[in-house]
C-alpha cells in the first residue's frame, strides 16, 4: 500500500532529496539523473496537470512523453531519488543493468495517493506505477509523437514498465537489427542493454565483401609511429626498444622495435627490427640492408634459408623475414625507415597475440623491453621549436592522402592514422631525408598488400621520385644514422645526442690532447659529412700530415710528435711557450673559389714557465720535487744537490757539507721531449736564512765570471742540466745556505737554446 500523502512533505520541499510541490505546470531540472526514454537521454522533465490530463514529457514540444489521468487539484509532488536495488531487475526479466537514481511524481487521485516513478538504469530505463484507487487509470507511453504502449493502472499492485530501447530514426527494441553491410561485414543491431552495436569482422580479421572475414592484418611502423592491425595510432616518444608482436600463436617469435633520434633529440624514429626466436640468434635487420643472425653479419644474394622456417630475402627496396609454422606466417619488411608485419592465421580462430601491433589498448610503455625500464632511453629531450617548418603546409602535403589516387584505398586501409603520424612529424621535424615522402610511401605499401593496387601514379601526383636502394652497404656507427647528403648521396649524419655538445659549442671536434711527445686533435666525421667536408681532403701545416679515420666510429684524428713535427710552430707568449699547428682543407674548384665550407682550425699545446721562486733547494735540506701543470702538458721539475761528479751522492739533512767543498746541483725534468723544448738554467743565486744576502752563482745561463769555482754543465741542450760550485758561507752569518734557480722552456723545433 502507498503511504498516505504527507502535507508536512511540502514544508521541507526546499532540502536536497526531499519532495517539492507543484500546482499546473513545472519545468524540473533532471540532469543529476538522466534518463534514457526509449533509446534518447534527457536532462529535463515537463510536467504538467490539468483537470484533463497529467503528463511527464522529456522535451517541451510533447512527442516524448508519458500521460495519465488528471491529479486532484492539480497538485503533485516531485522527489529526486538516489538509490540502488534489484526491485526492477525481480520483476523485469530484460532489466539487466543496476539502479542508479530515479525520479519519483505522486499525487492523489481520486482523493487517493498515486505515485509515478521513472529510474535510470545507465542505458536502460523502466517506470514503476502504484494507485490506491481501485481505477483502472490509463497511462500511455508516446515516442516521438506516437504511442508505443499503454497501461491500465488498478490498486491490485505496482505496474513494472520496461521504457528502454534503440534509436536511429525509428525505434529499435532487444536484438533488433538496424542495418546490414555484406561489402563490410558489418550488422548493427539493439543489444541486450538497449545500446546500438555494430558487429564486423573479429579482431585481426578484415573483410573480404560478402561478408566473408579472414586474417591479413598489417602494422606499418614509420618514423615515431605505430599503425597497429586495426589502423590505429600510437607514438613512441623515446629512444628505447617496443614489443609490436608477440604471442603463443606466432610460435614463440617476438618482433621488436627499436627507436633511436635522428636530427632532434625530441623525435624519435624507428632505427632497427629485431625478431627474436626462441632456439634460434636474433635476426636484426638495420639501416643499408644489414642484416646479422646474432654478432654476424650476413651476406645475402636474394634469399637465404635461416632453418625452422625462417627465410630472409633482400632485393633494393629493402630486406623481409618470413617465420613460417603450420598455422600461421608472420612476414616482416624494413627498409631502414618503415617496418610492415603481416600476420596470417586461420580463418574463424582468434590468435593470442599481444604488442603494440596487435594490441589497441594496450599503452606504449606497457610493451617497452623490460631491459629498457628505468635506463636512459627513456629520458625526454625539448629542443627549441624549428621556424623554418610549416606547419600549415606540411598539413597540406599530409592531407594528399585523402585525395586521388589515394581514395582507391580508404574502403580497406583508413588514411586517418597515417594523416595524424605525419603531421605530427613534421610539423617539428624537417622534411629532409625523404621524410615529406615517408608516410605516403608506406600508405600506399600497405594498400598494395592489402589490395594488390600498386597506385603507379602516386608518386608523380605527390612530387616523389622513385624509390631508391636505402644506404644498402653504407655502415654507419651508432652516434650515426643514414641519410641523404647535401649532395644527393648517402652519408652518416652525427644522432642529435651525440652531436649537441659539439653543435652547442660550435665546433667540430673535442679539445687538443697534449701528451709527453706529441699533440692531437680528433673531428667527428659526421659532423665533417653534415657541412659536405672530405676528410681526405684535409691536412696540417705540412700537406703530407692528413687525418687518420676509424673505420668504427668514423672519428677522423690529425696528430704532430718530435719526429715529425708536420709544420708546427713555436711561439712565445709572455709566461707561455706554445706548440701550434692548424687544420686546413683543399676543396677549392679553382684557385679562386670554393663551393664548400672552407676550413681552418687551429690547435695548440702549451707550456707555462716556472716562475723565478718556483723551485727552492736548502743545502742542509732534503730535495723539493715540484709538479707544473701547464695547460694539457704536464711535467715535472727537480732541483738536488749532490757531493760527487757522478751525482751518486745526494745532500741529505744528514750530510754535513764542508767550507770550499765542491757540490753538483742538477736540474731535470719528466714529461718533455728533447725533440720539442729543452730546459734553460736563466739563473741561480744563494741567499742566507733569512734571505737578506744574495751571492750569484750564475747570471743570463752563463756562470758568474768573478767566481772561477762555477762551472754549468749542458744549459739548454735537452730537458736537463747541472752546475757546479764550491761550498762558502756568508760573514757574519749562519751556516745554512740556500739556492735558488730561475729556469726557462725553450722551443728548439727551429732554433738553438744553448746561452751565449
Amino acid at each position: 500500500m502507498l503511504r498516505p500523502l504527507l502535507l508536512l512533505s511540502a514544508l521541507i520541499g526546499l532540502l536536497p532529496g526531499a519532495e517539492q510541490q507543484y500546482v499546473g505546470s513545472a519545468t524540473l531540472n533532471i540532469s543529476s539523473c538522466p534518463i534514457s526514454y526509449y533509446g534518447e537521454q534527457f536532462t529535463t522533465l515537463y510536467v504538467t496537470a490539468t483537470n484533463e490530463v497529467f503528463t511527464a514529457c522529456f522535451d517541451s514540444i510533447g512527442v516524448d512523453c508519458i500521460t495519465g489521468p488528471p491529479v486532484d487539484n492539480q497538485t503533485y509532488f516531485y522527489n529526486l531519488l538516489f538509490e540502488n536495488g534489484t526491485e526492477f531487475n525481480d520483476n523485469l526479466p530484460s532489466i539487466s543493468s543496476p539502479l542508479i537514481c530515479s525520479v519519483e511524481l505522486s499525487g492523489n487521485i481520486s482523493s487517493l495517493p498515486f505515485s509515478l516513478k521513472i529510474s535510470s538504469l545507465g542505458s536502460q530505463a523502466a517506470v514503476k506505477l502504484e494507485a490506491e484507487d481501485p481505477g483502472p487509470h490509463e497511462f500511455e507511453f508516446v515516442v516521438i509523437a506516437d504511442s508505443v504502449d499503454s497501461v491500465n493502472l488498478t490498486n491490485t499492485g505496482p505496474i513494472y514498465k520496461d521504457i528502454s530501447a534503440c534509436r536511429s530514426g525509428v525505434l529499435y527494441f532487444y536484438d533488433d537489427e538496424i542495418s546490414s553491410n555484406p561489402d563490410t561485414c558489418s550488422t548493427a543491431y539493439c543489444d541486450s542493454v538497449a545500446t546500438i552495436q555494430i558487429d564486423g569482422c573479429p579482431p585481426l580479421q578484415r573483410c573480404h565483401g560478402n561478408n566473408t572475414c579472414k586474417f591479413d592484418p598489417i602494422c606499418t611502423v614509420t618514423g615515431p609511429a605505430v599503425i597497429d592491425f586495426n589502423d590505429q595510432l600510437k607514438t613512441v616518444e623515446d629512444r628505447c626498444g617496443y614489443t609490436l608482436l608477440t604471442g603463443s600463436s606466432i610460435q614463440n617469435l617476438t618482433v621488436v622495435a627499436n627507436f633511436q633520434e635522428r636530427r632532434r633529440r625530441d623525435v624519435s624514429f624507428l632505427d632497427s627490427v629485431t625478431l627474436r626466436l626462441q632456439g634460434q640468434d636474433d635476426v636484426h635487420l638495420e639501416q643499408g640492408g644489414i642484416v646479422k643472425e646474432g654478432n654476424t653479419t650476413l651476406t645475402i644474394n636474394g634469399s637465404t634459408d635461416l632453418g625452422n622456417g625462417v627465410e630472409v630475402f633482400v632485393d633494393p627496396t629493402g630486406v623481409t623475414v618470413t617465420v613460417s609454422h603450420p598455422e600461421s606466417t608472420t612476414s616482416v619488411f624494413f627498409d631502414g625507415n618503415t617496418a610492415q608485419i603481416i600476420f596470417t592465421g586461420p580463418t574463424g580462430q582468434d590468435p593470442e597475440l599481444g604488442g603494440l601491433c596487435a594490441n589497441s589498448s594496450a599503452s606504449v610503455s606497457d610493451e617497452r623491453l623490460p631491459e629498457d625500464i628505468g635506463s636512459s632511453c627513456e629520458v625526454q629531450y625539448n629542443d627549441t621549436a624549428d621556424s623554418s617548418i610549416n606547419c600549415t603546409m606540411m598539413t597540406e602535403r599530409c592531407n594528399l592522402l585523402l585525395e586521388e589516387p589515394f581514395t582507391a584505398c580508404h574502403d580497406h586501409t583508413d588514411p586517418e592514422s597515417y594523416i595524424d603520424a605525419c603531421i605530427d612529424t613534421l610539423c617539428k621535424y624537417p622534411a629532409v631525408d625523404g621524410l615529406n615522402c615517408q608516410f605516403q610511401e608506406a600508405y600506399a605499401r600497405s594498400c598494395n598488400l592489402r589490395s594488390n593496387d600498386t597506385l603507379d601514379s602516386w608518386r608523380s601526383t605527390a612530387g616523389c621520385s622513385p624509390p631508391q636502394p636505402f644506404c644498402q652497404g653504407r655502415i654507419c656507427s651508432d652516434h650515426e644514422f643514414c641519410a641523404e647528403t647535401m649532395s644527393s648521396g648517402i652519408g652518416c649524419f652525427c644522432r642529435a645526442i651525440f652531436a649537441f655538445p659539439y653543435r652547442s659549442n660550435d665546433t667540430l671536434g673535442d679539445p687538443t690532447v697534449c701528451e709527453e711527445n706529441s699533440a692531437s686533435v680528433t673531428l667527428v666525421g659526421c659532423l665533417l659529412e653534415e657541412k659536405g667536408i672530405d676528410y681526405t681532403m684535409l691536412h696540417l701545416n705540412d700537406p703530407t700530415c692528413t687525418g687518420q679515420i676509424d673505420e668504427l666510429d668514423h672519428m677522423v684524428t690529425f696528430s704532430f710528435n718530435s719526429s715529425n713535427t708536420c709544420g708546427t710552430e713555436v711561439m712565445a707568449n709572455n709566461s707561455q711557450l706554445i706548440y701550434m699547428n692548424s687544420i686546413v682543407g683543399n676543396n677549392s674548384v679553382s684557385d679562386n673559389i670554393t663551393r664548400q665550407d672552407q676550413v681552418y682550425i687551429d690547435f695548440s699545446c702549451v707550456f707555462i714557465q716556472p716562475d723565478v721562486n718556483t723551485v727552492t733547494f736548502r743545502i742542509k735540506d732534503s730535495s723539493v720535487i715540484e709538479k707544473i701543470t701547464s695547460g694539457t702538458w704536464n711535467y715535472t721539475l727537480t732541483m738536488k744537490a749532490y757531493t760527487d761528479g757522478g751525482r751518486t751522492q745526494a745532500v741529505d739533512s744528514n750530510t754535513e757539507v764542508q767550507l770550499n767543498q765542491q757540490i753538483w746541483v742538477e736540474l731535470e725534468t719528466d714529461g718533455l721531449d728533447d725533440g720539442l723544448v729543452a730546459l734553460v738554467t736563466d739563473s741561480c743565486w744563494a741567499a742566507d736564512q733569512a734571505e737578506s744576502l744574495r751571492y750569484n752563482l750564475i747570471v743570463d745561463g752563463c756562470a758568474n765570471p768573478d767566481d772561477q769555482t762555477v762551472n754549468v754543465m749542458g744549459n739548454g741542450e735537452g730537458t736537463s742540466n747541472y752546475f757546479s760550485f764550491n761550498m762558502f758561507q756568508f760573514s757574519r752569518s749562519s751556516s745554512e745556505v740556500s739556492v735558488h734557480c730561475k729556469v726557462n722552456l725553450c722551443g728548439n723545433l727551429n732554433q738553438t737554446c744553448t746561452p751565449s
